[in-house]
């Protein structure tokens, strides 16, 4: 299983970078769709304290936020530390 999961929709631009960015960086994530998947929808809403915009990130279970987030980790070297065990 994935420790990273991505909500998303189709129709989101920033999605698709952030997708990239993982790819990048060699680290495989999840998608839920949100826009195809109601389950989806309300994991995420329960998660985030209901936030309305996507992309919505979790790691190990634990919500870090959007992409903003998922960049500050990465640059702070905070990310690769979480890969490394």
């Amino acid at each position: 299983m994935a420790r990273i999961k991505i909500y998303s929709t189709g129709s989101c631009p920033i999605c698709v970078k952030t997708k990239q960015l993982l790819e990048k960086w060699h680290i495989s994530y999840e998608e839920s769709r949100i826009d195809q998947n109601p389950a989806a929808m309300r994991e995420m809403s329960e998660l985030t304290n209901s936030a309305r915009t996507v992309p919505q990130i979790a790691i190990d279970g634990k919500w870090i936020g959007g992409f903003s987030e998922l960049t500050e980790l990465h640059m702070e070297g905070d990310l690769d530390t979480l890969f490394e065990s």
